[in-house]
């Protein structure tokens, strides 16, 4: 064989061996969809849900799938940080001789739960102008776990002081429950672990728009309660957070729940005024 041969024939043997499909460029939407995909199975919520955001910096074909499992995540984050808030609150007036640790850990968390809470309104103000879809995706499979209230948590609203290793795996553990009720609610199983894995198993499950909006006017008012008087006293945000939840509400069905809802809602603006 010539020697031009050779390299002719070499040249085609490395072409067919890179001819496979090129691998996913970083800092595209695709690159951003596999590393949240990563993150949220391995439990880093907070990773995943930043991951997510990025690729609704552009609309590309993961927006739709990003947009409402990032309201999902948000929705977990804000109100696990907010239920370890509460406790520690109660554990603060309960230990009479050292509340100070107590306190701490309530103002850091509520702290994080603003964070996420604001994000989840300005996601959720964005979610609501874009087109809309009769279902709503829920791309990921139903994060692990159990719906069971946490017996670290009673503990430390009892006003039992725990380690700092304690109370990290505390926060971590109220995270991922919270984040598991939230794929609950927004699936329409309100509490219902065993039966949103079943539903969600395949990845590619959705949800009516009117489900899913009813879940988002529930988180709504939730997080509405942090900026009250009593938390973090910021009505400004009180009641832009109301607004929204009659916002989202317009959008669910009417039911005997939405009705109450409103009236809470009616309740709470004049209260505020």
């Amino acid at each position: 064989m010539s020697r031009i041969a050779s390299v002719v024939l070499i040249s085609l043997l490395l072409v067919s061996c890179s001819s496979g499909p090129e691998p996913i460029k970083p800092g595209t939407p695709a690159f951003f969809w596999n590393a949240a995909t990563e993150n949220y199975l391995k439990g880093d919520y907070p990773k995943a849900a930043e991951q997510l955001g990025k690729i609704l910096n552009t609309d590309n074909e993961y927006s739709a799938r990003a947009r409402a499992w990032r309201l999902i995540l948000l929705a977990g984050l804000a109100q696990g940080h907010m239920e370890v808030a509460n406790s520690y609150e109660m554990g603060a007036r309960q230990n009479k001789t050292n509340p100070t640790p107590f306190r701490k850990e309530t103002m850091d968390n509520r702290s994080s739960a603003s964070n996420y809470a604001t994000q989840f309104v300005a996601d959720f103000a964005k979610f609501a102008k874009a087109p809309v879809e009769p279902q709503i995706p829920l791309a990921f499979p139903a994060p692990p776990g159990s719906a069971a209230k946490l017996p670290s948590l009673d503990k430390a609203a009892t006003g039992l002081q725990p380690s700092i290793g304690e109370m990290d795996i505390t926060r971590r553990d109220a995270i991922r429950r919270s984040v598991l009720l939230a794929t609950c609610l927004a699936a329409g199983v309100e509490n219902d672990a065993a039966k949103v894995t079943e539903m969600l198993k395949p990845g590619t499950a959705a949800v009516s728009r009117e489900v899913f909006l009813k879940a988002m006017a529930e988180t709504l008012y939730e997080q509405a309660g942090l900026f009250g008087k009593q938390k973090l006293g910021r009505p400004d945000h009180q009641k832009h957070f109301l607004n929204m939840t009659s916002e989202a509400l317009k959008g669910a069905a009417e039911s005997k729940e939405s009705k109450e809802l409103k009236k809470k809602i009616e309740a709470d603006l004049k209260s505020i005024s």
